[in-house]
């Protein structure tokens, strides 16, 4: 059976996952909701020669509407070509939160699916899961599901507290399942208010006593970081300074990241770092030039911003850039 996402030229994650674990590195799983957030990801992991996992959660399908968002990452792959950047790109589902949407995203053309069902009771999770792997895999498209409940708030995903992953659980559903790849909840947490800090507190750190446990049990098995983001603190200072009000913002170290980057985990998710690239920029713009209304003259900066950042991510925090 040909998958709609071959008409595209997406891959899904199989084969990146495999190099990753071999090269000790991950793949970037970069979200984005419009232009400009695209042309970034694209410039940035053409121009370091990364593999890149463009991004789309439920409520991102929506906003940029599901048909020009197909043509959209058919031109971003397109786009990599004509800068001489043979890099793998898959286009996924982030937090996909029923069978419905799964497979409606697939029918669109995505090479990859999450089906998060960590928030219900572990059967119904492995349930939900299966349906979907035993949907996707006629058409070779990847699934990702979840075991763990990451707390904070970013766009449709929203928890008061954390549940670390069991790793006791993690061989069974992934057994039962069928799923190629799985996250879990290690101490990340999603939004720009991942930890909350005293003055003085530092971010604690990752809980790499579970990933271990969870790479004994799981031995050659892909694991995914959502919740990764950084929260540089560059940005958040020009947030603040520019009218904005973060503080107390904090997210996961980028040493720390790179440590997991190093073990079974080859993807790890950043979409808040991406919003507040471009809110920073956007936002000086504004206060010194109060009188500008032209969208290419502060979206364009903030797109460079962007790239840049990304650039700094896969070679200095994933190990990504110059593999392909």
């Amino acid at each position: 059976m040909r998958a709609p996402y071959h008409e595209i030229g997406v891959v899904n994650t199989k084969e990146g996952f495999r190099k990753a674990m071999e090269g000790g590195y991950a793949v970037p799983a970069y979200n984005f909701n419009n232009m400009e957030q695209l042309q970034a990801i694209i410039v940035g992991c053409a121009e370091s020669r990364s593999p890149v996992i463009l991004q789309v959660s439920k409520g991102a399908r929506e906003y940029a509407n599901q048909t020009l968002l197909r043509y959209m990452a058919m031109g971003a792959v397109r786009m990599a070509c004509e800068m001489g950047a043979n890099i793998p790109i898959t286009l996924h589902l982030d937090h996909g939160d029923s069978f419905e949407l799964c497979k409606s995203c697939i029918a669109s053309g995505f090479s990859s699916v999450m089906i998060d069902g960590s928030h219900l009771a572990y059967e119904e999770n492995i349930k939900l899961t299966k349906q979907v792997v035993d949907y996707a895999n006629p058409f070779d498209v990847s699934v990702e599901g979840e075991l763990g409940v990451l707390a904070g708030i970013e766009d449709d995903v929203s928890a008061e507290k954390s549940h670390y992953t069991d790793p006791k659980q993690v061989q069974e559903f992934v057994g039962r399942t069928g799923v190629h790849s799985l996250a879990i909840s290690i101490g990340t947490s999603h939004g720009a208010y991942k930890f909350k800090l005293k003055p003085g507190e530092t971010v604690p750190p990752l809980r790499f006593d579970i990933l271990k446990d969870v790479e004994k049990k799981l031995p050659g098995f892909p694991i995914v970081l959502h919740g990764a983001s950084s929260v540089l603190q560059k940005y958040v200072a020009m947030i603040n300074e520019y009218g904005g009000k973060l503080e107390g913002a904090a997210g996961v170290p980028e040493e720390q990241l790179r440590e997991a980057a190093r073990s079974a985990v080859c993807k790890i998710n950043i979409d808040t770092d991406g919003r507040m690239v471009v809110t920073a920029v956007i936002r000086k713009i504004f206060v010194e030039n109060p009188k500008e209304f032209d969208p290419r003259k502060y979206m364009g900066p903030a797109r460079k911003e962007l790239i840049e950042l990304v650039k700094h991510k896969n070679t200095n925090v994933l190990g990504s850039a110059g593999r392909y």
